[in-house]
């Protein structure tokens, strides 16, 4: 029998262009406010499809069980959910940090979701998986959704917003931040005021986990210092990711040159439409 044909689907990382937390619900969760931007930096997701229906996830991200791993998950409740008689072979290639509030392994989980709900023709909509993926994690929606947007609730309310593209100069300290940690933070503050769009538009909010990831993890801090040097420097998420926004590529390589030799730099560009969004039009 003949190799199995593998199709590839890019998985995007995200940055947090602002984070407030508004308040907690019963169940834990968070409420928030955040402003989703993709950037293109991504894992890749290659998919052949199986008769039988088994799963099996051949490569993925190192150190994670495959019953554990986000993609795996995935395909499995997307299977279960549409009594789908076929399986999957899948192979992720990693290149989006663990713990630097990118969002890949979110990403990885919605792009298999994407994928194999066309490839298996479940003939799930977007809302549809939205909801699936919600059931994985918080950030899933947003890779599904793919536009950039403005996001309420625990991250699943999204409306599109169209903010700047510019490239920005992202660093990954050498240290991961786990989510859990920064949200059960006692000193977290969880009662920000709510932002309006507009304001977020003319320039406000801040990551109100920055200070909590700044006194435990010194790497962040120092990188932020070190970025704020050429504008507003953030961290995306829960972090450790620390990024600035330049006025061009060209700029942006400059200011790489003066990082240290081993710190760990992207150059990347805003998205405001997901790869994965042109890659499942296309």
């Amino acid at each position: 029998m003949g190799k199995a044909h593998s199709t590839y689907w890019p998985a995007p990382a995200k940055i947090n262009l602002f984070l407030h937390i508004t308040g907690r619900r019963e169940d834990g969760y968070h409420l928030l406010q955040t402003a989703f931007q993709f950037i293109d930096l991504c894992d890749e997701l290659a998919v052949s499809l199986r008769q039988d229906r088994q799963l099996h996830l051949l490569s993925g991200a190192a150190g994670v069980a495959e019953e554990d791993d986000l993609c795996w998950r995935a395909a499995q409740l997307l299977q279960s959910t549409c009594h789908v008689q076929q399986g999957a072979d899948l192979r992720i290639q990693k290149r989006i940090p663990m713990g630097a509030g990118l969002g890949g392994g979110s990403s990885d989980a919605a792009t298999t979701l994407v994928a194999l709900n066309q490839l298996w023709n479940c003939g799930l909509d977007r809302d549809a998986l939205c909801q699936l993926g919600l059931q994985l994690g918080a950030d899933v929606p947003i890779f599904i959704y793919g536009q950039a947007a403005w996001a309420e609730g625990i991250g699943e309310q999204l409306r599109p917003i169209s903010p700047a593209t510019p490239w920005y100069l992202l660093v990954c300290p050498d240290c991961s931040v786990a989510t859990t940690e920064i949200f059960s933070a006692p000193e977290l503050t969880r009662d920000r005021q709510s932002m309006t769009m507009a304001g977020f538009l003319a320039g406000a909010g801040v990551n109100v986990c920055e200070a909590v990831v700044r006194q435990r993890y010194p790497a962040v801090d120092t990188a932020l210092l070190m970025l704020s040097r050429w504008g507003k420097a953030r961290m995306t998420g829960t972090g450790a990711a620390v990024f600035v926004a330049l006025p061009g590529r060209a700029a942006a390589e400059q200011a790489r040159r003066q990082l240290p030799d081993d710190w760990q730099a992207h150059i990347v560009r805003g998205l405001n439409v997901s790869p994965l969004m042109v890659r499942r039009e296309n």
